[in-house]
């Protein structure tokens, strides 16, 4: 038998036993997708980013593998905490030196890099590991309405359509 046809005989059903086939380079269909942040809540819209990037919107999931799409997030310094969290709330790195741990408040972070505030949440909801990297790099976050990714027609999604 020859390779393409032994491809084609994993593709097709067979009602006698169902197999899942693990998700693959040739399966993968990799899209653009654009997300208008405005007036968004920034838990609320990074679980749905962290979702697409994942790929779990799509029918071919497979946990080991990148079968996620592309994600522009647009007008991210527009994005809104509930509550008193802007105030209240405190993002904690450290320099790796010897008393080197630094705190900052989302209002601190915004006035420095709207951005991150966004990127700091989706990266939490991704994985801690090789994966999680490479999956990280599939999302690109602008502050201001206009993006340089017009070349690869991507499609405007609402994230309150996706379940």
């Amino acid at each position: 038998m020859g390779e393409d046809a032994l491809q084609n005989k994993r593709l097709k059903m067979n009602t006698l036993s169902y197999r899942t086939i693990p998700a693959s380079e040739k399966i993968v269909k990799k899209e653009w997708v654009v997300i208008d942040a405005e007036n968004a809540v920034v838990g609320r819209l990074s679980t749905v980013v962290a979702r697409i990037l994942r790929g779990k919107t799509k029918t071919y999931y497979s946990p080991h593998f990148d079968c996620g799409d592309n994600v522009i997030i647009i007008n991210a310094e527009k994005v809104r905490f509930t509550g008193k969290k802007m105030t209240d709330k405190v993002y904690t790195h450290h320099t790796g030196y010897p008393g080197g741990q630094r705190h900052q408040s989302p209002r601190e972070m915004f006035n420095r890099n709207p951005i991150r505030v966004v990127e700091h949440a989706v990266r939490g909801m991704l994985p801690k590991n090789r994966l999680g990297d490479k999956l990280y790099r599939n999302l690109y976050v602008y502050a201001g309405p206009n993006h340089p990714h017009e070349g690869q027609q991507p499609k405007l999604i609402n994230i309150n359509d996706i379940k």
